[in-house]
């Protein structure tokens, strides 16, 4: 079950530390790769040479290392990772966690964190006790963060006996196991969507927008989360509800929209199915625009950020499989594949959104769609379906496209 799996530990400041050189061993035993972190107290405890050793990695352990957050970033350790495990978790960094704060690594990494998140406490019975610690716990565990342990029995403190006791490397192993069975074929995943339409200002009352309700990219959305994939989706505005298991990032413009996609990068997958407005106000006024009886104000428009475009023919950071959608009124297919060579794209979904569509009720804002799937070897036309169907059959293209997860060395 961990065999290719990227797993992110936290070593915490505390004795039982030494287990966690054992929890990396188990581990690459079973095919892992592991990234470690270790706060400043735990290398009282074990070495990072030792657990470099072990996981064959580097060991991070500066917040502020130049080199390490250029290349790699606290939020990259986070986000690359398809489970973290904080082992021992020690009352300190439960309740940095629970409180948001961020004041080293090992911290800013969890709060940048958007992974599950497996606990494996580990302190004296009394802290564990303490109602501080507790409410902290219930406040992670509210959080949608996972415990493992702790366990009764002896503490290293002579005479100190109860609950308190880091779980066993195996238990945790397991523990992680169960955790990671739970998710689905794009566990590990990141997926960016775009949905809905752009709002372009004239003034602070009038904007340009495409027709667009947001229905086919939240259905998208919704249906790789379902596969176990972490989603970003991007939406313009909508009066849909929030598909679940997704990090939401609500823009009004293009340029909004844009800046957004990129905050969002790294991706293994990128599906623009945003109606993006080409064209905004070359100049937005400041005021709303009176009628006074004459002809109404010339309308000088300047184009907007290519979205597609631009993330399909970047040269560092490009997503593996880039996919656009297409909506056109004529020669739906043959627009499609020139806009799909033009724009760089892998895949182009193209749907026919004019009154001949045979659609009921039309695509636009309807809950049916009817699509060409293009690719660089030709076109294939899927029947019409339900906009959750059309969603459900574009992730298993991609599952398939996919493979299997691989390890970045």
């Amino acid at each position: 079950m961990l065999a290719n799996k990227r797993l992110l530990l936290i070593i915490g400041g505390g004795i039982a530390a030494y287990k966690s050189l054992d929890l990396i061993r188990r581990c690459k035993e079973r095919g892992a790769s592991v990234r470690v972190v270790m706060t400043g107290a735990a290398q009282h405890f074990v070495t990072p040479l030792a657990a470099g050793a072990l996981s064959h990695d580097h060991v991070f352990t500066e917040l502020f290392d130049r080199e390490a957050e250029q290349d790699i970033g606290h939020v990259r350790l986070s986000r690359e990772a398809d489970l973290i495990i904080v082992a021992p978790a020690t009352a300190d960094l439960m309740a940095k966690m629970a409180h948001g704060l961020a004041d080293d690594l090992a911290s800013a990494v969890l709060l940048a964190n958007t992974r599950p998140v497996l606990l494996a406490p580990a302190m004296n019975p009394a802290m564990w006790a303490n109602p501080a610690t507790r409410r902290n716990a219930a406040q992670l565990a509210a959080d949608g963060v996972a415990f493992v342990g702790p366990n009764a029995g002896a503490m290293a403190e002579r005479g100190e006996d109860g609950a308190g006791r880091m779980a066993e490397p195996l238990e945790i192993v397991a523990a992680m196991e169960r955790m990671l069975a739970a998710g689905g074929p794009l566990t590990g995943r990141h997926v960016l969507v775009t949905s809905g339409p752009t709002h372009e200002p004239i003034d602070p009352v009038r904007y340009i927008a495409n027709r667009s309700s947001g229905k086919q990219g939240h259905a998208i959305a919704a249906a790789a989360a379902r596969a176990g994939a972490r989603v970003t989706l991007v939406s313009g505005p909508v009066t849909l509800p929030d598909p679940p298991d997704v990090d939401m990032r609500r823009v009004e413009s293009a340029r909004d929209m844009l800046a957004a996609v990129e905050a969002a990068l790294p991706a293994d997958v990128a599906i623009f199915a945003a109606a993006v407005a080409d064209w905004r106000a070359a100049d937005e006024a400041p005021e709303k625009m009176k009628k006074d009886g004459n002809a109404p104000p010339p309308l000088a428009l300047t184009e907007n950020p290519d979205i597609l475009a631009t993330i399909a023919h970047r040269t560092g950071g490009r997503p593996r499989l880039v996919i656009g959608f297409a909506a056109e009124t004529q020669n739906v297919v043959a627009y499609a594949q020139a806009k799909r060579a033009r724009k760089g794209c892998d895949w182009i979904l193209a749907n026919d959104v004019s009154a001949q569509s045979g659609i009921p009720g039309g695509v636009m804002g309807g809950d049916t769609n009817e699509v060409h799937f293009l690719t660089a070897e030709g076109a294939e036309a899927w029947p019409p379906a339900s906009k959750t169907e059309v969603a459900e059959q574009l992730i298993a293209r991609i599952v398939a496209a996919l493979g299997p997860l691989e390890i970045q060395s």
